[in-house]
């Protein structure tokens, strides 16, 4: 007897689940901690501007950004991002997020973290609101350190697609019955890849898509 597909709810982690860009924080805390240098600084800012305007080239930032780590220990890292969940993440929570997490546990769907970011950043958020499952931009890494390079593609833009429809055959999820929650015009490969798609804080050209195509917009 062939079992029902489950449903799964998506979830965004900055400016969705979160009511800050990780990414900006992250550039600021390594700053004030002397780690991070003006000119790599003013790159990342760049970056991130980018980012915003969904006219990033995520997989080549991704090669450059994680390039930088080859040979770092990763245990510093994982260190360094718990001061970091806990300086500049856990007060970011968004309440209207753990009010829609609570609605799909009620309703028994599996829930997940899809975001652009590493699991340095988003399992600790993972771990706080009890989300099982993570699928982000992973990194590879040989005895204890980084080599330098991630699993492609990135979890951005139709990368998240990849991720998704691979954890959707892993688990046998329906995507044309599951939830994304997103703020952002990248995501727009995975809100037409599920069959609610959820539009929350959107960025400029997000919310002049969902007005044309109707979706609701939520204000988190």
């Amino acid at each position: 007897m062939n079992s029902v597909p489950r449903v799964a709810a998506f979830f965004d982690m900055d400016r969705t689940l979160l009511r800050c860009n990780t990414g900006t924080q992250w550039i600021r805390f390594l700053r004030r901690r002397g780690e991070i240098s003006l000119w790599k600084t003013a790159r990342a800012v760049s970056w991130i501007l980018r980012y915003k305007l969904a006219i990033l080239d995520m997989e080549a930032v991704t090669r450059v950004a994680i390039g930088d780590l080859a040979g770092d220990l990763e245990e510093p890292m994982i260190d360094k991002a718990r001061a970091f969940f806990a300086d500049e993440v856990v007060n970011a929570i968004a309440p209207r997020a753990l009010v829609a997490l609570e609605h799909h546990r009620r309703e028994g769907h599996l829930v997940a973290i899809l975001s652009s970011s590493t699991p340095y950043v988003a399992e600790p958020l993972a771990r706080h609101l009890g989300i099982e499952h993570v699928l982000c931009t992973r990194l590879h890494v040989a005895g204890g350190r980084f080599v330098g390079t991630h699993e492609a593609p990135a979890c951005y833009g139709a990368g998240k697609v990849h991720w998704a429809e691979r954890f959707a055959r892993e688990r046998d999820v329906d995507l044309a019955a599951s939830w994304f929650y997103t703020d952002s015009y990248s995501d727009l490969p995975m809100l037409l890849r599920v069959g609610v798609p959820k539009v929350v804080n959107p960025d400029p050209r997000l919310r002049r898509h969902a007005q044309r195509a109707g979706w609701p917009m939520e204000e988190w």
